[in-house]
């Protein structure tokens, strides 16, 4: 949620960084709307002040008058009307805050001054790569094809069981997801991250802390008969862990880490990525989470996002790293880089990981603060990234480390925890 004190003060700079981000003139329209309804409210609740305030005077002088046995109707009618004014104003006043706060929730977040500016992903910008690539879609079987070869990865019962884009691993494919969950939670907490085990299902409240909500409310699972809602990523439940709280300035920044399914229902990209396991209904991920101070909250991003690199390097997987322009940038952030992992089946890289910092974007929604050196409370704010998504992580061991499309290496930092060396996809 942006600051009201911007659209009361700086309401062309939200206009324009809505447009640096693409966004529809409705968008532009509602944020005009939000500074027009928060005028009203202010105007409204300055007329109830100083009707308070002729209230008190009338008070005193009925309290003179009864002193002196004077006669009091007039003020006493007076007092009546300021009353009934007061309690007219106070309906008005608690409905124009509910419109002014619902649309505030619409806003997205303002892109901060260091993010290119561009009108969709052919506009991103490529900051760095690390490794180079060697195989091409002619040199290897795509996942997709290896799960036609083995039972190792099954659509077909993962329909049976649910729908379309939900998949059954089998045997080594298990395992490998398995190793993978536990080499990346290792390798995240050795970087001083704390871990935890979270709800997997989380109230309206802690959805629209984070962003999800009202917004995006068609892409996510929501239980029928109670006010919970299917995570769709740990960002949610780790972030809103401090929800309603003040941190001590000195424990900043909090690094949090948890390996959670996700749950989404992908409303909006049917017929997009409809083979294999790039984009499914339920998927595993390892989430990374600092809770930051203003003052270094964007050199925490680069870090966080290092953190998520790591993985890959580790892994021995090439990858490019890019930053989003303002028209490709999630709801919720100010900056993000995207990193890209090596896809030989589809001759591309593809998003393996989405590092974002929010600001106080999502420290407003929340209500999370830290106090300061000077006793004062202030919102912190709040960063992201994936550490990393499991699935096209085993996508692009499968695919990278494979050799005469007979037989996957298992990459060496996850021999001890596969307790094998290779895998046969013959």
């Amino acid at each position: 949620m942006l600051d009201i004190e911007l659209f009361r003060n700086n309401i062309e700079l939200v206009l324009k960084k809505l447009r640096d981000r693409n966004q529809p003139q409705q968008m532009l329209d509602t944020a005009m709307e939000i500074k027009r309804l928060d005028d009203e409210w202010r105007k409204i609740k300055k007329e109830e002040e100083e009707l308070r305030a002729a209230r008190n005077k009338i008070s005193a002088l009925i309290n003179e008058k009864k002193k002196k046995g004077e006669k009091c109707d007039g003020e006493f009618a007076e007092a009546a009307r300021i009353a009934k004014r007061v309690d007219e104003i106070k309906n008005i006043s608690e409905d124009l805050l509910k419109k002014r706060d619902a649309l505030l929730l619409t806003i997205p977040a303002l892109p901060h001054d260091s993010v290119p500016v561009g009108k969709d992903e052919t506009e991103n910008v490529e900051v760095r790569r690390w490794g180079t690539p060697t195989k091409k879609a002619e040199d290897v079987l795509s996942h997709y094809d290896i799960a036609k070869k083995t039972d190792m990865i099954d659509y077909e019962r993962g329909v049976k069981l649910a729908e379309h884009r939900f998949t059954v691993l089998k045997g080594a494919m298990a395992k490998l997801e398995r190793a993978l969950i536990n080499f990346m939670l290792s390798v995240q907490t050795s970087q001083g991250y704390t871990e935890y085990a979270l709800p997997y299902l989380v109230n309206t409240k802690t959805m629209t802390g984070t962003g999800q909500l009202p917004k995006f409310a068609e892409e996510l699972y929501k239980c029928k008969d109670d006010d919970l809602w299917l995570i769709p990523t740990a960002e949610v439940p780790l972030t809103n862990l401090y929800a309603n709280e003040v941190i001590d300035e000195s424990r900043l920044p909090l690094k949090l880490t948890a390996f959670t399914p996700c749950f989404r229902r992908e409303a909006g990209a049917y017929g997009k990525d409809i083979r294999g396991l790039i984009r499914q209904h339920q998927f595993d991920k390892v989430e990374l989470v600092k809770i930051a101070h203003p003052s270094n909250s964007y050199d925490e991003l680069e870090s966080l996002t290092r953190d998520a690199e790591r993985i890959l390097q580790l892994l021995e997987l090439p990858y490019r790293t890019i930053v989003l322009c303002t028209g490709d940038m999630g709801f919720a952030s100010t900056k993000t880089y995207d990193v890209e992992v090596w896809l030989p089946s589809e001759n591309r890289y593809r998003e393996i990981s989405s590092c974002s910092n929010c600001g106080d974007f999502q420290a407003r929604r929340a209500n999370i603060k830290y106090r300061g050196k000077d006793g004062k409370l202030h919102y912190v704010h709040t960063l992201n990234g994936s550490g990393l998504a499991v699935g096209r992580t085993l996508i692009a061991i499968l695919e990278n480390y494979q050799e005469d499309k007979r037989v996957i290496r298992v990459p060496k930092v996850l021999q001890d925890f596969m307790g094998q060396e290779e895998i046969e996809i013959i």
